[in-house]
């Protein structure tokens, strides 16, 4: 799948939503519990478990990188898996400090 800016995608193993900010160089696959996500008006079928190590969760209002290929996503809704790519888990991306106003 083309990750594109603008993109939403959702998870195939609980409520996890997210919309691509930043576009990925290549091809990388975002997976959410370990599973890949999928476009949100398509069809998701029964909820699969969550993969052991992939169940941190995902913060909505949170943006996540993955550093190798540039890809940023942000959470729209919540869920309990952990995103990643391949089996790379991503972290949230820390905000950049504001310069000082004195």
């Amino acid at each position: 799948m083309d990750l594109k800016p603008g993109l939403r995608l959702r998870s195939a193993t609980d409520t996890t939503e997210v919309v691509i900010v930043a576009g990925s160089q290549g091809g990388v696959e975002l997976r959410c519990g370990g599973h890949p996500m999928v476009a949100t008006g398509g069809e998701r079928g029964e909820d699969l478990p969550v993969r052991t190590g992939f169940d941190q969760g995902c913060q909505i209002g949170k943006r996540y990188a993955h550093e190798a290929s540039a890809l940023v996503v942000l959470c729209t809704k919540a869920g309990r898996s952990a995103l990643s790519v391949g089996d790379e888990v991503l972290l949230v991306k820390a905000a950049k400090p504001l310069p000082s106003s004195d």
